[in-house]
């Protein structure tokens, strides 16, 4: 039913845990499921140089919040305000179809970090 990629990130998922440092948050929901993201990022020389996430939903939110913590990393704000849901979907590499909002629910909570980033700076 899952991609190996999704069973190894739901196995070891990657920067799980807030980040106690971080100079952005975000939050995303899903009110249909219930699913909850939390998003952390460190921003340092304009770039991502950390990213964390805490979640409450079904195992493919966890996966892609994973997914997107490494993604983002080393990305300026720009460049990671350019993702969408079918670019965590790809790095992923399968999820039902049923399942996909999951992605988007991780690129919500990455566009409210991102929002919530210090002017100073991006």
């Amino acid at each position: 039913m899952y991609s190996p990629t999704v069973l190894a990130h739901l196995d070891q998922p990657r920067n799980a845990g807030a980040m106690e440092d971080a100079v952005s948050r975000g939050e995303a929901t899903n009110p249909v499921c219930g699913d909850l993201l939390h998003l952390y990022l460190k921003i340092d020389a304009g770039r991502i140089v950390a990213a964390s996430f805490q979640a409450q939903g079904c195992p493919p939110t966890i996966a892609a919040a994973s997914v997107l913590t490494g993604m983002i990393e080393g990305l300026t704000p720009a460049q990671a305000r350019n993702l969408a849901p079918a670019d965590v979907t790809r790095a992923l590499e399968y999820l039902p179809r049923n399942k996909e909002h999951c992605c988007v629910l991780a690129i919500d909570a990455l566009r409210s970090a991102l929002a919530a980033i210090p002017i100073e700076m991006v």
